[in-house]
Parts: C-alpha cells; structure tokens; sequence
C-alpha cells in the first residue's frame, strides 16, 4: 500500500509563539510587524476577523487595533527560529521521514499500514501543542500537491476546530478539488495560472483532468508534474536531507538615515558576524563576498543610489578575521559620502564543505589558528548565548540598529530573558 504524505503546518506561527508565553493574549487580536516594525506580516485569526489585512502599515491598522485592544509586536526571530527548531525535532517521534520545508511547515511520512491516519494526525496535533504550546494544522494524502490542499481546507471554518483533513483514498477529494481554484493550488503561479484561466482551466480538479501532455507544453515538465500529483501520482519525493547552499545572507533596514562611513561600517561588520555564525552552523566556508548598501526608496535623496562589490579570494575561508578584511575593502568602493543610506547587507557565496579546504601554501598555519579560535568563540556564545565573546570591534548597538520597540523576550534563547513564575 502506498505510504501517505502528510503536511504539518503551525497556525498563525508567530502569533502563536507570542501566546505561548503569555496566556494573558490567548484570545486577543494579536499582529506582529517587520523590520523596524513597518508592516503586519503576521496575525492572529482574531486579528483577521477585525478586518487587518496582511502587509498593511502599521500606521493605517493602529487605531484599529487600539479600538479592539490588540497586542502589537516586533519580530523576535530569535525566539521563532528556537520554537521552529523545537517542532520540527519532535516531529521525528512520529515519523523518521521529515522533510522541514518552511519555519512552520513540513512533510511527513506515514505508513496507512501501521496506523489509523486519522488517529496518529489528531495525536500528533495533540502532542505538538501539549509539548510546545504551538497550534498546527494537519492534511493527509497520497502526495505533496494534495497534502497542501487537505491543509489548507483543514484551516476552514467548519475544520478549524478539528485542524485534520484526511484525503488519503477519499472520496471527498473530487468534491474538494472542484471546489479549489487553479491559482490555490501549490506550485501554480500568478503567470501560470493565467495561461490555465485562457484555456478555461480554473480549477484543480479541471486541472488534474486535462491531458498531461497539454499541460507539459502549456507550463513545462514542472506543470505536468503537478497535475499528475493531483491524480495522486507522486512526483515531487521527501527531501530529507538539506538543500547544499549557495550562499548565506544578513540585510537589514537601519532604525535611522546613516551618512557616516563608520557607522557604516559598524552595522556593515554586525551583520558580518550575523552571516558568519549561519555559515559555520552549516560547517561551510566561503569564496567570496558581496557587499550591499541602499537609500531609501521611498525618499531617493538625492537620486537613489544601490550599489554592490563582491570580493573574491583564492582560498575560501570561515575566518571572521579574514573576511572583516575582504568586506571592508569592498566597502570602501562603493560608499560614497553624499548618500544616505537606509540599509546594508553582506552575501557569502562559493561555500564548500569547510572540512574539504585545501592547505594554504605559505599561511596554512595562520588559517589553522582563526579556524581553531572560531570554533571555540562559536562554541561559548552557543552555550551563554549570543555575543558573549565577540570581537572588540563588533558593536551590538547604535544608530543603524533595527527599530524593534515592541520586542517580547527571548524566552528560550537568552538566559536573562527566561519567563519568571511567581
């Protein structure tokens, strides 16, 4: 019998894990905002209902909150990429096939043989919020494509309650696929679903009808992929293990309009050691680096200035020392005293596997040292937390960094931010 895909998906996800820490929002509207605390780019259900939609400034939906005595919040990325980890661990009590594929989402691997479906979706939904607090949505069935699908309807209305849709060998599945629309279908595009619509294909189960070899020339190998999934034909396999990375980036929008290099400079070196930390979590060095820096592009002061240099080594390198080098000497070519600028960012590319470097001719014994030094910095700031030991010349705060005034605690990352119990 043919194993089931499941896919888990956490609802509202950084709602949720605002709520986890403080039951006195449970049932509040509750919105949380971008960078320098712009825009809603998360909400709560409750949220949803008074009428906020996503993307909105926060200036245009504030009243509106106010009125209905919602929450508002910064992004706390720290605190949602630890409960993200924490999920997606536990998930393998359940299944050893996993495939995580967002922050709030992964693909699980079921065998209909040793479980009732139904029982193991609503056990796992049970679990997952007894052991993390965190509310998830579960659909079930033969592949991906329709997996998204049983999600997505589990999160209606007449579900949200049960928050478990099966369509593993359902009858239910023509009914349901009549009822979605081409465009809400996983892997189907604005452009594609245009050239479905001028065919008079609108739904997923017109779709899944049409002949595949139409389908291919209409939207490639890729489209004809999807439909055959919606015959409940697997095509797109469980990717366990993690996609090889090509390169790592850390941007961010300045709390404040910068024109001086060194303060440039600093919030250019932060974010390096941003980049670095990711890279070496992942045991990668880099060949290369790219440096970006921006004016505002609501207020092009003089004219709007983007520019970006890459810098590109003969050896790759997980050194931070080595790498403050290559970034500040790219720098230094394309700052230019008569912008303001409003954001900066650093790209690390060429990564290879950092235990497949070859040895350096004349200062292998040098690399060898900052290799070593590297390690044991990461190794202490992953035991006491972020920055504990850093370079002297790295500097956590000032004037570009990121508006977050809103923040909640770091409650699982930072020993002086755990939640007190009186």
């Amino acid at each position: 019998m043919q194993n089931a895909i499941a896919l888990l998906d956490c609802n509202n996800f950084y709602a949720s894990c605002e709520r986890v820490f403080d039951a006195s929002v449970k049932r509040k509207p509750i919105v949380v905002l971008s960078n320098n605390d712009g825009c809603v780019i998360a909400r709560s259900e409750e949220a949803k209902e008074i009428g906020v939609t996503m993307g909105a400034p926060l200036f245009k939906v504030e009243s509106l909150l106010t009125d209905h005595d919602a929450e508002i919040y910064s992004s706390n990325y720290a605190l949602y990429g630890d409960m993200s980890s924490r999920v997606m661990n536990l998930l393998h009590n359940f299944t050893p096939e996993v495939e995580i594929y967002s922050i709030d989402e992964a693909f699980l691997n079921l065998e209909p043989r040793k479980h009732s479906l139904d029982n193991l979706a609503h056990s796992i939904r049970e679990k997952m919020y007894q052991w993390t607090g965190i509310p998830v949505s579960i659909g079930i069935a033969e592949t991906k494509v329709l997996a998204k699908i049983a999600n997505r309807r589990a999160k209606k209305d007449e579900l949200r309650e049960q928050g478990v849709l099966n369509l593993y060998r359902s009858s239910k599945t023509e009914s349901i696929l009549k009822e979605t629309l081409v465009q809400d279908v996983w892997g189907i595009g604005y452009r594609s679903s245009l050239k479905l619509k001028a065919s008079n294909i609108l739904t997923a189960w017109q779709l899944r009808e049409t002949d595949n070899r139409f389908i291919r020339r209409l939207l490639t190998v890729t489209g004809a992929r999807i439909a055959l999934e919606l015959r409940g034909i697997k095509c797109l396999p469980l990717e366990q293990s993690s996609m090889k990375k090509h390169s790592i980036t850390c941007s961010r929008s300045f709390g404040q309009i910068i024109t001086n290099y060194e303060l440039l400079k600093e919030a250019t070196l932060y974010f390096l050691t941003r980049v670095c930390e990711k890279m070496r979590h992942h045991n990668l060095a880099a060949n290369a680096v790219t440096v970006f820096i921006s004016t505002d592009r609501f207020r092009p002061v003089p004219v709007p200035y983007s520019p970006s240099a890459t810098y590109s080594a003969t050896y790759p390198t997980d050194s931070n020392q080595e790498l403050q080098e290559w970034t500040f000497s790219t720098l230094e070519r394309i700052y230019d005293k008569d912008y303001e600028y409003r954001k900066a960012g650093i790209i690390l590319s060429g990564l290879v596997p950092s235990e497949e470097l070859t040895k350096r001719m004349f200062d292998d014994e040098r690399f060898e040292r900052q290799h070593k030094l590297m390690k044991a910095v990461d190794a202490i700031n992953q035991k006491f937390g972020k920055d504990t030991v850093r370079f002297a010349s790295v500097k956590t705060e000032g004037r570009w960094k990121m508006k977050q005034t809103r923040k909640s605690q770091s409650y699982t990352t930072n020993w002086n931010e755990l939640l007190i119990v009186n």
